[in-house]
């Protein structure tokens, strides 16, 4: 459009239409627009009014006239102008934009956001990105994101806030964090009052760990919906992740109001789980069912706390679900894992087994993964990581010993060794913190520079490994609610980053929580995650992936040696008093009973292990896994196959 591209043509276009016919309203109107945009807005404000007060019910030229006063900086008469226009013509998008921005200039945010809320929901999206819209819908990432760049550097406002919009779901899609966040961050500089991009924003931090960030964000968004239901349950969730007891209150207030909603059970379930009230969690959970017979993740919650086996009217239950469920819907996923583990529970291992492996099947076609980008990654991490490469950086670092990271693989016993610390005196467990991931996708930058990553570390000065650092820890301090000397980060991936770990803290402890192959692939491969660990649902993927990981931690013995105390779960649950007398001893704390009575520790524990922490150590399910050895020979193969032969 002229008037975006070369204001100063289209005044003289104008101009021209003017002097030939005088009055006439389109060519005012354009002259108005284009000495605003020009920066001579005093210039055209005796025809604007002329205009408005002759053509009074024109709902476009009483918008025109307030955009022009806010541009003469007389905002009260444009706020009027544009409550004119909006009287006229409620469906005006561009007048709730321009009111939006008037609230912003008198700090008021609440109408600022409510008005741009409007705004959005009238506005159309813009022509100019059509075809990348297509291309986004049909998948073509790389087509969207160039055609976005464009608008988001060369068009109008409107165009370049629709291109980081897009940016930020391409990103999304994409799985880039960080590109999602930097577009997300540009878009709210464009447009500070986008409740959409400010609610993914929330989202993004929800899951990188920022959950304090997050919630002034959630609560500027209920300012303007304060009943809107799935931003009350996203505020709920993310107390949860916190240990904030309002959280149950929130899921409960709603209840009150919405006590047929499924959904809404299957939430408190999760949180009363989460909380340790197991019995509370289950009647929740039936209470879904009763609701949603269909609602697979509440068979899937349910049989993961409650033993199912005895029960054949639920078991009939789930089968009818399962027959009346969607062949490629997330419910037959669900049903899929329950039933695995109902018929676990009964010891008819060959049909869990079956339920299992369709249930991994059907979640493993909904993603994208390649297993040769991890061992790709573990023999340039043992390439650049050589002794020569630590020795020459024997003194960097912070010497401050508090942090305690907890690596290896989910379902390894990492969350019993975590409650295990967090039951001594000195120790105060954080769960997963995601500052080390994040810390490690900035370094590696945008995916087409990732695999320049762990490389880079070597061009890390002292000075900035020292400044990454503090970064961690100030990260840190926000979960060290209780003021203890050290703290556990259980973030299990952050094996891959021992190197960055080591650079930053070469006083830190490190543990490895290692299991059994099998056991702990199988472990893996029969839960249902969340989000994430994409290796886990294909049984010969997951053995590459263990595979690998060993291979890491057994080149970080080799050139960092004694770096890193590893505990056998095998061994900790044979022999406990003696194994976490060798770990207190490898952290440098003394002894405490207490670590020995972790279940009775009444601290939340954010796992799926959430229900065993809370019995003394048992041995019997270290080799529970036997069971199903008959159907792990992929899982066995992968483990035992030599570097690079896939």
């Amino acid at each position: 459009m002229m008037l975006d591209k070369d204001p100063a043509a289209a005044a003289r276009i104008a101009s021209a239409l003017l002097q030939e016919e005088p009055g006439q309203d389109a060519a005012t109107l354009l002259l108005t627009a284009a000495c605003r945009r020009l920066g001579n807005s005093a210039d055209a404000l005796d025809a604007m009014e002329t205009l408005a007060l002759a053509q009074p019910a024109s709902a476009v030229i009483q918008l025109e006239l307030g955009r022009t006063y806010a541009a003469c900086g007389r905002y009260a008469a444009a706020q009027a102008a544009l409550e004119r226009a909006l009287d006229l013509d409620a469906g005006l998008a561009d007048a709730w934009r321009e009111i939006s921005e008037l609230c912003l200039l008198e700090n008021d945010t609440a109408r600022a956001d409510a008005a741009y809320l409007k705004y959005r929901r009238l506005a159309t999206d813009p022509p100019e990105l059509a075809e990348a819209y297509g291309a986004f819908d049909q998948n073509r990432l790389e087509t969207a994101e160039s055609l976005a760049q464009q608008r988001s550097r060369e068009g109008s406002q409107t165009q370049r806030v629709a291109g980081f919009t897009l940016l930020a779901a391409v990103a999304q899609r994409r799985g880039d964090d960080l590109a999602e966040g930097a577009a997300l961050n540009e878009l709210l500089r464009l447009a500070p009052c986008d409740a959409s991009a400010r609610e993914q924003l929330v989202r993004l931090m929800i899951r990188q760990g920022r959950v304090d960030e997050a919630l002034p964000l959630i609560d500027r968004l209920l300012t303007v919906e304060p009943n809107r239901r799935d931003l009350l349950i996203l505020k709920a969730e993310a107390l949860q992740l916190i240990e904030r007891p309002e959280s149950l209150g929130i899921i409960t207030a709603l209840l009150a109001e919405h006590a047929d909603d499924a959904d809404l059970w299957l939430i408190a379930g999760n949180q009363q789980r989460f909380s340790g009230h197991t019995g509370e969690a289950i009647e929740s959970y039936r209470r879904a069912i009763e609701l949603a017979p269909g609602k697979g993740l509440a068979y899937w919650a349910l049989a993961n706390l409650q033993p199912l086996g005895d029960s054949p009217e639920m078991l009939a239950l789930m089968q009818r679900q399962l027959a009346a469920a969607s062949p490629d819907g997330y419910d037959g996923t669900c049903l899929e894992f329950a039933l695995g583990k109902v018929l676990e529970d009964r010891g008819e291992f060959a049909a869990a087994f079956e339920h299992y492996a369709r249930g991994n099947r059907r979640a493993r076609s909904s993603f994208n993964y390649d297993a040769r980008a991890t061992t790709a990654f573990v023999q340039r991490f043992k390439a650049t990581f050589t002794p020569r490469f630590f020795a020459e950086r024997m003194e960097w670092g912070c010497e401050d010993p508090d942090p305690i990271f907890i690596v290896g693989l989910p379902r390894s016993g990492s969350t019993l060794l975590e409650q295990i610390l967090a039951s001594h005196s000195q120790v105060e467990a954080t769960r997963e913190l995601p500052y080390v991931p994040t810390l490690a996708r900035e370094l590696a930058g945008a995916p087409a520079t990732a695999a320049h990553y762990p490389e880079g570390l070597a061009r890390l000065s002292n000075a900035e490994v020292g400044t990454l650092a503090a970064r961690y820890l100030a990260s840190a301090r926000r979960h060290r609610l209780l003021g203890r000397p050290r703290f556990v980060d259980k973030m299990h991936a952050n094996f891959m980053s021992l190197a960055l770990i080591h650079l930053m803290f070469p006083r830190a402890t490190i543990i490895d929580s290692r299991r059994h192959p099998l056991g702990c692939g199988f472990a893996c491969y029969k839960q249902l995650f969340s989000a994430g660990l994409n290796f886990a649902y294909d049984l010969t993927e997951v053995g590459l992936y263990y595979r690998d990981y060993a291979d890491l931690m057994d080149h970080i013995d080799a050139v960092l040696p004694g770096r890193v105390h590893r505990v056998h779960y095998e061994r900790l649950v044979a022999e406990p008093e003696a194994e976490v007398r060798r770990l207190l001893e490898n952290c440098s704390l003394p002894y405490e009973q207490a670590c020995l009575s972790f279940h009775e520790n009444p601290r939340t524990a954010q796992s799926l292990s959430s229900e065993q922490v809370r019995r003394p150590i048992y041995s019997e399910g270290a080799q529970h896994w036997r069971h199903f050895e008959p159907w792990l020979e992929p899982l066995k193969s992968a483990v035992a196959k030599k570097n690079g032969g896939h």
